[in-house]
């Protein structure tokens, strides 16, 4: 049967399995970029540093975002849920979307496809603004509560 329990360990896995990959790009970029180049039709032979650059910025603000959503889950495990240490997180988390954003949309200068990145993380971006909104809404409700009991 599924549970809670399971839910937060697959998507604990999850995480974890992103910050490899992560690693793992931001390792290979070289290699990544040389065979992103050598089979793309669009002629981008003269913009290898370009998307190399675009590789090494763009893993702070995504590796930060993994460590803000681990340490988010790991909040939840342990059953504080409505806490203002978590509305900071998920305001970390929606300001590391972003800058993916703004990453993707400079790195359009020398790359148009990029756009649809930037479109894709700012998209994010709004979606965890607005449950932060909320969670901060219910923190407000529970302090209220609390101290009215």
């Amino acid at each position: 049967m599924w549970s809670e329990e399971k839910s937060i360990s697959l998507t604990k896995f999850c995480i974890m399995l992103f910050m490899v990959l992560l690693a793992v790009v931001a390792v290979t970029a070289p290699w990544l970029t040389e065979w992103f180049v050598s089979v793309s039709r669009a002629g981008q032979e003269e913009h290898r540093v370009y998307f190399m650059a675009t590789i090494y910025v763009g893993f702070v603000p995504a590796a930060y975002l993994l460590y803000s959503l681990f340490k988010l889950l790991r909040r939840i495990e342990s059953g504080q849920v409505f806490t203002d240490e978590n509305v900071e997180l998920l305001r970390r988390i929606s300001w590391s979307c972003f800058a993916g954003a703004v990453v993707a949309l400079v790195s359009m200068l020398y790359y148009n496809p990029w756009v649809f990145v930037a479109i894709a993380a700012a998209f994010m971006g709004l979606i965890v603004r607005v449950v932060r909104n909320v969670v901060a809404q219910a923190v407000e409700l529970k302090k209220e509560a609390d101290y009215i009991v």
